[in-house]
């Protein structure tokens, strides 16, 4: 069955490749969604796939690029029917 989840993740994570590092590791895990950085500084991640996917991004997501430095990371997890296609980096 399919999980799906809603990430914020706080501290230096804007302008060090985090994005681009999600999408990589979620690509390459098969999960769908989005990630885009929030006004406020972090990094905002939605997706969608196997429980056990979604776990083994955020253990990835837990360190980051090697620039960015995660100081939070604050998970909620919902029903997998957004919807969604593929895994995007979203402006």
């Amino acid at each position: 069955m399919k999980a799906g989840a809603r990430i914020l993740i706080g501290g230096a994570v804007q302008g060090v490749g985090f994005r681009y590092f999600i999408y990589r590791h979620a690509s390459r895990l098969g999960l769908v969604g989005f990630t885009r950085n929030l006004p406020g500084g972090e990094v905002e991640i939605e997706l969608e796939g196997e429980r056990a996917l979604i776990e083994a991004l955020l253990a990835q997501a837990r360190t980051g690029p090697m620039m960015a430095q995660v100081d939070s990371l604050r998970i909620e997890w919902r029903d997998g029917r957004r919807g969604f296609i593929r895994f995007e980096i979203r402006h």
